[in-house]
């Protein structure tokens, strides 16, 4: 009632908007680890102790990772934007967003870029790694690690949203995770499932951030 009569807007953690736009965010790593999930089960020739998800962008069926990046991709900036809303003004409200939203258009570019065929996938591929990295992998593997850095990179001045507000355990958590999501591409050289474990934790950390913000009190209760 106050807001109407003194015609001023009301902060942006108790616009309805700002919580449903953080859906995405808590949207988007459960969809791509569901679909990848479905996909690595079903699809001929792919094995998840040697093959990545992005791999399933190739053979006949590409088009479904294909459209699995898009969404995801889109859904994470849809949750940045959720996230720049609700923590407007308040600690990590101007980075957290910036980084998130660059993940998200790492995975739009992933959805353009494919990986290399290998490992024995798609059928008809080598039994061991490509021979040679192609421009296109390559590009595939550059934005991976921009956009994974990003994110890591959010989570940890997410950290200083979570420190404000005397939640200590949900900060160290935050510093972590990235942690766990960076030894996991490190391993990655020693078995392809601990970048996808890696993965993983990052898109399911983000999850557990945007269900965090959105069941936040709103500003001033």
């Amino acid at each position: 009632m106050t807001h109407t009569i003194t015609g001023t807007r009301p902060p942006p953690a108790t616009r309805p908007t700002a919580r449903l736009l953080l859906v995405g965010g808590i949207a988007a790593g459960p969809l791509f680890l569901g679909a990848g999930l479905i996909q690595g089960l079903t699809r001929d020739g792919f094995d998840f102790t040697r093959n990545a998800i992005s791999q399933l962008s190739l053979g006949d069926l590409g088009w479904i990772q294909m459209t699995s990046f898009l969404l995801t991709g889109a859904l994470a900036i849809v949750g940045a934007i959720g996230i720049r809303r609700t923590l407007h003004g308040r600690p990590g409200g101007t980075w957290a967003p910036r980084l998130v939203a660059v993940f998200g258009i790492s995975f739009l570019a992933n959805a353009m870029f494919n990986a290399d065929p290998g490992a024995g996938f798609p059928a008809g591929a080598p039994a061991g790694p490509a021979a040679a990295l192609s421009t296109t992998g390559a590009v595939h593997l550059l934005s991976a690690a921009i956009g994974f850095l990003a994110l890591c990179t959010a989570f940890v001045v997410l950290a200083r949203h979570f420190a404000a507000q005397g939640r200590r355990g949900w900060a160290v958590l935050s510093r972590l995770v990235p942690v766990g999501v960076l030894a996991g591409f490190a391993g990655s050289s020693a078995t392809v499932m601990a970048f996808t474990a890696g993965a993983a934790l990052g898109l399911v950390w983000l999850s557990v951030t945007a269900i965090q913000l959105i069941t936040e009190p709103p500003v001033g209760q």
